[in-house]
């Protein structure tokens, strides 16, 4: 029947492209890049003058950057928070996409391998 085929086609297409799209992709890379996705268009839609705005936009292309380097190192992508959240200061229309991104780069650690105590 029409729909069964139509069906079966698109099932079968959704899981080569899931299967080709999971192969080896960090899903910390991607939390992060779905992130920068989002802050990017809650700035492009804040109506309000931000003074500090361009200085945001470099550090989201920074961490978009970091993104497509596919190997993002965790200092950098902790100092581009930091001048992010500087850069927005405290508007409260950006404040749950700024969390997303902190939540994201936390999921690269510090960066810093453990020293041994004794």
């Amino acid at each position: 029947m029409w729909g069964e085929n139509v069906r079966s086609e698109t099932v079968g297409k959704r899981r080569v492209v899931a299967a080709g799209h999971d192969a080896g992709a960090d899903p910390r890379i991607e939390a992060l890049s779905r992130a920068v996705h989002r802050m990017r268009r809650a700035l492009d839609g804040h109506p309000a003058e931000l003074r500090d705005r361009r200085e945001a936009e470099r550090e989201l292309e920074a961490l978009a950057a970091a993104v497509r380097s596919g190997a993002p190192v965790a200092e950098e992508l902790r100092h581009s928070l930091l001048l992010l959240a500087a850069a927005v200061g405290s508007v409260s229309a950006l404040a749950r996409p700024l969390v997303a991104v902190r939540e994201a780069v936390e999921l690269f650690g510090t960066g810093r391998r453990p020293t041994g105590t004794g």
